[in-house]
């Protein structure tokens, strides 16, 4: 089990509908987890919101900051916001050493970002390339440098929405069976985006016939999917 685990998403709600359970996993092991949104998503995630009277960019950051910091909390992981905009999600050099130095802070052992391709959010693929170089940044691809690095982590790709037209294809199924009451909890924060709680409360249960499948492992009622990018580096098959 990883006992230090981070989330990068290209706005606030994305590590909840796709990592959440990983995430409660790996704190209800005693480990640590730490999520970072690169925006909020307050212009093209935000469709609840923007609905109300008098709504301002400012309020629904305000709003959506709130949510993800209590779905953090209800998975027991800490939440922090860079607040580099979103439709389109852009990130320059600058924006990419806060990246990396939010990586390099933490010293994760595992990853986990978008896939590098997303037709109906060009923001995720963004912010994939990003997290990619940034990891590379911190870590100084594994030799000495003339900065300071960490241990090279793991790096997977949560579930896109669309997975088959966004060049995901599982490797990795994680049970959060044990935690699924928290990362419940943890959706129902995201009002802003509620018409999603249906649909990844039903993937859960989707990819847990995929994983009792693989596994043989009947006590699997809940699941998350992930495709690792970094090989696996183990002592013996």
């Amino acid at each position: 089990m990883s006992r230090k685990l981070m989330v990068i998403g290209a706005h606030s709600a994305d590590f909840v509908w796709r990592a959440g359970g990983a995430v409660a996993v790996t704190t209800a092991g005693g480990g640590s987890a730490r999520v970072l949104a690169l925006s909020y998503g307050e212009q093209g995630e935000s469709g609840e919101l923007w609905k109300e009277p008098g709504m301002t960019v400012e309020r629904v950051k305000e709003v959506r900051h709130g949510e993800a910091e209590r779905a953090a909390a209800a998975l027991g992981a800490e939440f922090e916001c860079l607040d580099l905009g979103d439709y389109p999600l852009e990130i320059d050099a600058a924006g990419l050493v806060r990246i990396a130095d939010r990586i390099r802070d933490f010293a994760p052992e595992v990853l986990i970002t978008h896939t590098d391709s997303d037709m109906f959010n060009p923001d995720h693929a963004a912010a994939y390339f990003a997290v990619e170089r940034a990891r590379a940044l911190a870590a100084g691809a594994g030799v000495a440098s003339a900065f300071e690095t960490v241990q090279p982590p793991e790096l997977l790709l949560f579930e896109p929405h669309q997975p088959e037209l966004c060049n995901f294809t599982p490797t990795t199924f994680v049970d959060i069976t044990p935690v699924i009451e928290q990362k419940q909890a943890a959706m129902a924060e995201m009002k802003a985006q509620a018409y999603l709680q249906t649909y990844y409360a039903q993937r859960a249960e989707q990819r847990a016939n995929h994983a009792r499948r693989s596994s043989g492992n009947s006590a699997i009622r809940h699941a998350e999917a992930f495709q690792r990018v970094t090989p696996q580096v183990v002592d013996a098959l």
